[in-house]
């Protein structure tokens, strides 16, 4: 038998991560005891008629740390937002800001160009283009019975 930690708040990220908030995505704190702090990216997604748009907000997280892929209908964005070192004559008093590695998965539609996806960087936000593709739109076919 092995101990599981309890943790009653564990499905609250899924559930706020389901609905439109304002609170955004709540950090949580990690199981290695060390106060470490889980954290995902915000991102928006829109659409226009010839693509997808995924904005992720990435302040302070360099373009090299951050690693996409697409795989079996899923884009997956992750890094890292690596922890600011103490300079010498300066002290930290209060630090808000979350570090540490993140991921965020989304599933596609199938009627997209995978070979053309791309991603560009400014400002602290990452925008993939996944663009459509070029189906015609299928009309109902009717099936007769024998």
């Amino acid at each position: 038998m092995s101990l599981v930690r309890w943790d009653p708040f564990a499905n609250l990220d899924d559930m706020f991560a389901r609905m439109p908030s304002l609170l955004g995505r709540w950090p949580r704190l990690s199981g290695d005891g060390e106060g470490a702090t889980e954290w995902a990216p915000t991102v928006d997604i829109s659409e226009t008629d010839a693509e997808y748009l995924l904005k992720a907000q990435l302040p302070a997280v360099k373009k090299e740390d951050v690693h996409i892929t697409f795989d079996d209908g899923m884009l997956t964005i992750s890094g890292e937002r690596k922890q600011e070192k103490e300079e010498k004559g300066e002290k930290f008093h209060r630090i808000e800001s979350l570090h540490g590695s993140f991921s965020r998965s989304f599933s596609l539609p199938d009627a997209i160009d995978a070979t053309n996806i791309r991603a560009e960087g400014k400002d602290g936000v990452i925008t993939v283009h996944v663009p459509k593709s070029k189906t015609e739109a299928r009309k109902p076919t009717e099936i007769k019975i024998q």
